[in-house]
């Protein structure tokens, strides 16, 4: 099932009824960011999602920093943006597709199957001249009914059984030096879930936010079965998301999110960690 569309399907639905645009762009270091470009310029008829009010629940003990939201709180913020399972959703960012991929793997945990990330980011859509507004589009809500999909999401119990009874592949997604426990600048313990493989998730992408063809995607995850089980993980559950996306580009459908990653992990003091080079004899 084909998760990306380009700039060019995107111009040609631009204004159709049950096409909605979905502006995801949020920086981690400036979280009111986000909301403040998207005042000054947009896709015509897109319509905002902030990465902390509406991709994710509130913060606990548990969890992570941001966690699943409930299913009652996707069909408030889904519903109030129009969308249906009748209307095709399209989501972007500025974020190499990492925001767009978490909005997208929400939609399709919640049993929407018709959500995409769009091909490209936005600073590409306006270098080629695309039409941007500052218009914020009046949209009528729509009821939007979660199902939740338990095939997407894995819980610390899955990751438990995973390094236990190695019942399924971790893949790390975050840069290398905090998947060796080399540096940690968030959380406040540094390490990996024990036997995770990395997987950097930006190695999946080009230049202005384009994601790697079907066959270079598969080409990164070459040494995995394609039955095999794999859990991604990451920080906190969103530059995972684009390992994930990219997996079902590639041919993999056993793949999970966990979505509080290791933010969650670390929150369980009995959790054991990793650190240093897997690979090295040390």
């Amino acid at each position: 099932m084909a998760s990306l569309v380009s700039h060019e399907w995107l111009l040609r639905h631009l204004h159709d009824e049950n096409t909605r645009i979905l502006d995801c762009r949020f920086w981690l270091g400036d979280p009111a960011k986000g909301a403040a470009v998207y005042q000054e310029d947009h896709i015509p008829g897109a319509v905002y999602m902030d990465l902390e009010r509406d991709l994710s629940g509130p913060v606990g003990e548990h969890g992570g920093r941001h966690p699943l939201p409930s299913a009652e709180q996707a069909a408030d913020v889904f519903g109030r943006v129009g969308i249906d399972e009748t209307v095709t959703v399209v989501a972007y960012d500025d974020q190499d597709g990492a925001m767009a991929a978490r909005c997208w793997w929400l939609l399709r945990y919640f049993g929407h199957a018709h959500a995409y990330v769009l091909d490209g980011n936005y600073r590409e859509w306006k270098k080629k001249g695309h039409p941007v507004t500052n218009v914020v589009p009046a949209v009528a809500s729509r009821p939007f009914r979660p199902r939740p999909d338990r095939s997407w999401l894995a819980t610390v119990e899955d990751v438990r059984a995973a390094v236990r009874d190695r019942s399924a592949v971790l893949i790390d997604s975050r840069e290398w030096k905090r998947y060796a426990g080399l540096e940690e600048p968030i959380d406040r313990r540094a390490g990996r879930i024990p036997g995770a493989v990395h997987r950097f998730w930006k190695d999946g992408m080009t230049e202005g936010g384009y994601w790697k063809s079907a066959v270079e995607q598969a080409a990164r995850f070459a040494d995995f079965d394609r039955g095999q089980p794999l859990i991604v993980y990451c920080g906190s559950g969103v530059t995972a998301c684009p390992n994930v996306l990219a997996l079902h580009e590639a041919g993999y459908h056993n793949v999970r999110l966990y979505v509080g990653s290791f933010s969650d992990w670390i929150s369980y003091p009995d959790n054991p960690i990793e650190t240093g080079d897997p690979s090295s004899d040390a």
